[in-house]
């Protein structure tokens, strides 16, 4: 089923932060900003056991699971099992080692298979406190592999995760899947084949306005032969784009605050939003269904609703292009 079919609007809510991403945040915090998401209209939860070891999950599950659960699309995902003992190795999570340092202790299990997979959605059903989900992704399949290591691990996704979830969709227990990733070369190899199909993917941080091109030369062309939809996640590259100083999980490097120096100035010129310039640009393509950014505070989310209704004229996003910016294949806004 198209993904546009099943989401209730164009803006969700990343959950990523409420595990406690890069920082401690306060109960209170966190759930009173899942309460202002509700409270602004927007009915579309992203989350997932990785982030905190389930911390994220349980909050989110704190406010959720009081509305009418018919409501509101929910996706979170397969990939890590959270075990019921504490973690006591440093934990190896590649370039995502340090972001959940803060999160609950519990040892995570990295696994595809079969029955991870549904180990896995049962734990998020309980730590949640819902009885069923929507959408399911294959989480960070590959991450940090290389060479035939990486091939091995797709290949336990393909005949593990991936035709669970197939026969999920199929029995009608969920509605989609996909692959929930920050890399493009997973989502084209599960795009070539011939079964099973996924429904959509979330590719987090790689169509924004400082990370687009690769995604544009290749998996978006073949996602739009495909009528494949995506969500996008992490749009603001990591915080980067909304005022803070991270870019692919770390601090960002001088050349990176450069360009969005540049962008900046752009959007100052012409008197709108950063925020509203990345929102609008990560939608602006075809393929794209929804987009995700995450909050820690309620008045992120006024900002993130606003910025997506906000007016930008179309001289803007000519400007954009010209001062090279934007890859020139980017598809900008209607009117642009």
């Amino acid at each position: 089923m198209s993904l546009k079919n099943i989401l209730p609007g164009r803006l969700g809510f990343g959950t990523a932060p409420l595990g406690n991403m890069f920082r401690a945040i306060p109960e209170e915090d966190a759930l009173a900003t899942v309460e202002a998401a509700w409270d602004q209209g927007i009915r579309y939860y992203d989350t997932a056991p990785f982030y905190g070891a389930g911390l994220a999950e349980e909050r989110l599950g704190k406010v959720l699971s009081a509305k009418p659960r018919d409501s509101y699309v929910l996706s979170t995902k397969v990939g890590r099992v959270i075990l019921d003992e504490p973690e006591t190795d440093a934990p190896d999570f590649g370039e995502k080692g340090g972001l959940f340092e803060h999160g609950n202790p519990n040892k995570i299990l990295h696994e595809w298979t079969a029955d991870a997979t549904e180990r896995s959605i049962e734990g998020s059903l309980k730590r949640m406190g819902v009885d069923r989900l929507d959408i399911v992704w294959v989480h960070d399949i590959a991450q940090d592999f290389h060479g035939d290591v990486w091939l091995q691990k797709f290949e336990e996704a393909r005949t593990g995760a991936f035709r669970v979830l197939d026969r999920l969709r199929d029995e009608g227990v969920i509605k989609a899947w996909g692959l929930g990733v920050n890399r493009t070369e997973p989502i084209e190899l599960t795009l070539a084949l011939d079964e099973p199909r996924p429904d959509g993917f979330l590719l987090a941080g790689r169509y924004t306005l400082l990370d687009h091109e690769h995604a544009l030369q290749r998996l978006l062309p073949m996602a739009q032969e495909r009528h494949v939809d995506m969500v996008v996640g992490g749009p603001y590259s990591s915080g980067i784009l909304a005022g803070g100083t991270n870019f692919e999980y770390q601090q960002a490097p001088p050349e990176i605050i450069e360009r969005v120096k540049r962008l900046k100035a752009l959007t100052d010129k012409h008197g709108i939003s950063i925020k509203a310039a990345a929102l609008q640009f990560s939608l602006a393509h075809p393929v794209a269904a929804a987009v995700i950014p995450g909050a820690t505070r309620p008045s992120r989310i006024a900002e993130d609703t606003a910025a997506l209704n906000e007016s930008v004229p179309a001289a803007f996003w000519t400007e954009l292009r010209e001062s090279g910016l934007v890859s020139p294949a980017a598809p900008l806004p209607d009117g642009a």
